[in-house]
């Protein structure tokens, strides 16, 4: 969202009830730069990316049977997909659970760049190390 906010362009955001974003907390001034949808077909209408991550972050493994039935409509799907732009991409930080969070089809389809994502943030940490330990980048 603070990329959204900083770089101008409109993130759709959709979440279960009890999990809506808090402005506050993610660190956006502006709440221009997102748009919230209640069912997540409805925030991947026209997108260009479709994003998403574990139901289940490290620090909350005990809620997470109860986040698992919470987000279970909110599995990214090839009907997802389909309603998105027809060049949209697919991202996910990885690791994935396959048939949580995204299906199969989706991760492993022409439409994810999970791996190209996942090298380009070797490269991007790599960069960060050296320009905080030599103060130089190159």
């Amino acid at each position: 969202l603070q990329a959204a906010e900083v770089l101008g362009f409109t993130v759709h955001v959709s979440t279960p009830g009890g999990y809506e974003v808090d402005p506050a907390v993610a660190g956006v001034r502006d709440r221009g730069c997102y748009k919230v949808f209640n069912h997540p077909l409805e925030a991947c209408e026209g997108a260009h990316l479709v994003t998403t991550d574990v139901w289940t972050s490290m620090g909350y493994e005990a809620e997470n049977e109860e986040r698992c039935k919470a987000f279970i409509d909110w599995c990214v799907d090839e009907e997802m997909m389909a309603v998105a732009q027809p060049d949209a991409l697919f991202m996910h930080c990885l690791p994935a659970h396959r048939g949580e969070e995204v299906t199969a089809e989706v991760i492993d389809g022409p439409q994810s760049v999970v791996w190209d994502e996942a090298e380009n943030r070797m490269h991007v940490q790599k960069a960060l190390m050296e320009y905080l330990l030599l103060g130089r980048i190159g």
